[in-house]
């Protein structure tokens, strides 16, 4: 970072006390307000007004208080006052680093360096930065740089041999672990858990080098003086397995297998070391651990993997019959992994089947046993079993006829109104399902389980409103319901009310909560800050080394993908169909209704501002009290770092960019024309799904673009068509569109997207496009509620053409394959329900509300 100002001469400077009494006292206790006292007190003497390094500090005092711009005015004409100050460049990357700006603050920090190239604290500094960004051949020379200065302190050492560490160096990063180590003296019958922790993972490092030898002498060396034993037993297993000595590896995992038999790994270990040549073999560990063990369910679920036919049905019976005896809710759960073997469902179905007739008639699991009858409650469960059973393959008629059998039977157990709304929610009909969630929950009403699942259904049905309430019950109190859970980082319930609002087309409310996640992501990377010195002065390396692997996939996270999508799907349809003006959006609304309903409509929209102004007058009585809170909160000297966040506003987050601004923004870039960037996307999608729907429908797009685009320079034109040819051949839109079409011609999902691009290129095919896509065949396959509902959206928008009556044969023929399921009801169902629940107000009572 240059300055090209003239080099003043640097006023003289205050006497020290005055400096590091400010530095130590005030801004590193956070004592804020008595810091600015003391900058005014330095100031105020003429011959220091312009002193530097204390114009930088009070510039980064009203940083740590909010007031950014008057901070940067500050620092700036600080730094300019003394160019030279490694107290002005440090000042200048902290206020930097408190923007984000991490590049421009280690050019800061170097500048720094520059005139004080041994300040431990710039160092620190940087290096934290550095393993920020991942600038990980920097930050090993710095680490180099502090060992060096600081050569007795453990955190120089430690930092130094994760910098090699992260570099895949494992070999010298071994050595120098080792090397600290030898400093280090501890007695062998001391517990210390930190050395304990380092002696782990030095281990680990020497794994990951491929060093198994050594890794196991060193297990061998220092066993004793490692706290953690488990640890130390399965990282034996694991390095005995990768050395090949098998006999051994066994006898540690029969160990492990003692110590918890319930540990699946355990028992995958033992098979790697035992290599059974074949089935029969395999089952023979189990059997053995079955002796040992006679009251262990994993040992006898597992081999439920590999066997089949009659063995599979004798060790399924063993294994039912024990958990049902016990009462266990889970056992589904367990065996779901099974279900996408066709004859295993089946064996599990007949079994099932078997007990509950038997058990009705004899209260045994079979006529033929010989043996004490099974309680009630074993009954209860296989119910509760076969309904979960026949909602996984698609009999919902039946699997609500078992459920409905269990909760006749026993009307206060919870979990059997959860499996009844989960039932209604594969179905199609997530109302009904939020109904029985609603029933579960109010049987207990202290379970914050039960009560977030209650609040999730809400949502898919669209219930906000009475979604928020429902998490009110566990949220903190004097603050609203959705504050809290912002401020908590309750990622589901922002998800599920993206995609509320989102389904609802209030895109403002949706945007808002996909950047709330947004903003989640960026503190959780932003918090890694605190954890960079912590785990070095804990020594919990491995964490660490887990921790910053974590970071570096953190957008993968589920949460973010949902969020991420929702926004991008919002902001591709506001830039096709911007939202209007108020007013027109009213005169749409209005202009198909009659008298009668548009009076309707009028009262209901009264009521709804009359409810939306009591709620926002609330919502200000509460902002009051926390302002109040927050305000005498400041009046403490300890004030908190960083000023307010910029406030997320609906309104604003929906609005498009001017067109012609972009328009202008593309052709700046030259070269780099937005088709050669489509083209390098269209290239990474391939490489992930050749055949999605889709992507499909994107190349086809793709196409038409490129072919029919006129303003197309030459060398942009003479590459994509180079491009094209290469990866789908010489073809154009329509017939790559009927190729994908013959090739997939069996799946309900690409039909579609072909269907879609049938009509895109030709709209006169809508009738062949209608046709394709409304046939539901036994032999297609994908045939699923929720492509059928996308197909039922398609004919009924127009994106289809004009198929109004396609549509509804269409929907009454879905409706037979799910009766559940609402996008098939009849017309006039929504209206009669709520009718028949009371929910709907007769024309006096909407009289008596507008009066």
């Amino acid at each position: 970072m240059s300055c090209n100002l003239p080099l003043d001469p640097p006023p003289p400077p205050p006497p020290p006390c005055c400096t590091r009494l400010f530095r130590k006292r005030c801004y590193e206790h956070k004592q804020y307000r008595n810091g600015l006292k003391f900058c005014k007190q330095i100031l105020s003497n003429p011959k220091f007004t312009e002193h530097g390094e204390t114009l930088a500090m009070k510039g980064l005092t009203l940083n740590c208080l909010g007031k950014k711009e008057e901070a940067y005015d500050l620092v700036r004409r600080g730094l300019r006052n003394d160019l030279k100050s490694h107290v002005c460049w440090h000042v200048y990357g902290l206020l930097q680093r408190s923007d984000k700006k991490y590049d421009e603050a280690i050019k800061c920090y170097r500048n720094a360096l520059k005139w004080d190239k041994d300040n431990l604290q710039i160092l620190r500094d940087l290096s934290l930065l550095q393993i920020q960004m991942r600038d990980l051949e920097g930050y090993r020379e710095t680490r180099y740089q502090l060992l060096q200065l600081r050569p007795a302190q453990r955190a120089s050492w430690i930092g130094y041999a994760i910098a090699y560490h992260l570099l895949e160096d494992y070999e010298m990063a071994a050595k120098i672990i080792e090397e600290f180590r030898k400093t280090q003296q501890t007695s062998p019958d001391k517990v210390d858990y930190e050395y304990s922790e380092l002696l782990l993972y030095q281990n680990q490092v020497l794994r990951e080098a491929g060093l198994y030898k050594e890794a196991l002498e060193h297990l061998s060396n220092y066993e004793k003086q490692i706290c953690d034993k488990l640890a130390v037993e399965e990282t034996r297993g694991e390095v005995l397995l990768k050395l090949e000595r098998l006999d051994e590896a066994a006898d540690v995992y029969k160990r492990l297998q003692e110590r918890n038999p319930e540990n699946w790994s355990y028992y995958y270990g033992l098979e790697k070391a035992l290599k059974p040549g074949t089935v029969e073999e395999k089952l023979k560990i189990y059997e053995e651990t079955w002796e040992k063990f006679p009251k262990g369910l994993v040992p006898r679920r597992l081999p439920l993997n590999f066997l089949s036919g009659e063995k599979f049905r004798e060790c399924l019976d063993r294994y039912l019959r024990m958990n049902f005896s016990k009462g266990c809710p889970p056992v589904f759960t367990t065996l779901k992994s099974l279900y996408n073997d066709k004859e295993k469902v089946g064996i599990i179905e007949e079994l099932v089947v078997g007990y509950e007739t038997s058990l009705k008639g004899c209260r045994m699991f079979s006529q033929n046993d010989d043996g004490k009858e099974e309680p009630p409650t074993t009954l209860l469960w296989v119910q509760y079993f076969l309904a979960q059973h026949y909602d996984v393959i698609d009999q919902q008629t039946l699997a609500l006829e078992y459920i409905n059998t269990a909760i006749e039977s026993t009307p206060t157990l919870i979990e059997l109104f959860l499996i009844k709304a989960k039932i209604y929610k594969h179905a199609g009909n997530i109302r009904e399902a939020a109904q029985w969630m609603d029933e579960a929950q109010a049987l207990d009403t202290a379970d914050r389980f039960i009560n977030s699942k209650c609040a999730k259904y809400m949502l898919k049905a669209g219930m906000i409103k009475e979604a928020e309430e429902m998490c009110s019950k566990f949220t903190r109190e004097g603050a609203s319901a959705v504050e809290n859970l912002n401020e908590m980082q309750c990622m589901w319930f922002q998800t599920e009310c993206a995609l509320a609002y989102k389904a609802m087309n209030k895109f403002g409310e949706a945007l808002k909560k996909c950047h709330e996640i947004e903003r989640h992501f960026v503190e959780i990377t932003d918090d890694q800050f605190d954890f960079h010195t912590y785990c070095m002065r804990k020594m919990t390396l491995r964490s660490y080394v887990d921790l910053l692997k974590l970071e570096d996939v953190l957008r993968m996270h589920p949460f973010y993908y949902k969020a991420a999508i929702s926004a991008i799907q919002i902001y591709l349809s506001l830039h096709e169909n911007p939202l209007t003006d108020d007013s027109k959006e009213l005169q749409a609304d209005t202009a198909n209704l009659s008298d009668k309903e548009l009076k309707k409509w009028r009262n209901k929209q009264r009521r709804a501002q009359k409810k939306a102004q009591l709620e926002e007058e609330k919502k200000n009585a509460e902002k009051e009290k926390q302002q109040k809170n927050m305000k005498k909160k400041k009046e403490d000297d300890d004030e908190e770092i960083g000023g307010p966040k910029e406030e997320l506003i609906p309104e604003k987050l929906v609005k498009v960019r001017n067109g012609e601004q972009e328009k202008i923004h593309w052709k700046n870039f030259g070269i780099f024309h937005p088709y050669l960037l489509m083209l390098q996307s269209v290239k990474r999608a391939l490489a992930i799904d050749p055949d999605h729907p889709w992507l499909h429908q994107c190349l086809v797009r793709f196409f038409k673009g490129v072919s029919e685009s006129k303003d197309l320079p030459e060398v942009v034109r003479t590459v994509l068509k180079q491009e094209i040819t290469r990866l789908f051949g010489d073809s154009n839109a329509k017939s790559f569109n009927q190729a994908y079409l013959t090739k997939h011609s069996s799946s309900i999902p690409h039909r579609l997207a072909a269907a879609k691009m049938m009509v895109y290129l030709d709209p006169s095919m809508e009738t062949k496009a209608a046709e394709l896509v409304t046939a539901l065949d036994e032999s297609l396959s994908n045939r699923t509620i929720q492509i059928c509902t996308e197909i039922l959206e398609c004919l009924r928008s127009g994106v289809l053409g004009d198929c109004k009556e396609q549509a509804e044969s269409y929907r009454a023929e879905c409706h037979k394959l799910y009766p559940y399921t609402l996008a098939f009801m009849p017309p006039g169902y929504e209206e009669n329900t709520k009718i028949a629940n009371g929910d709907v107000s007769t024309e006096t009572e909407e009289l008596a509300n507008e009066m």
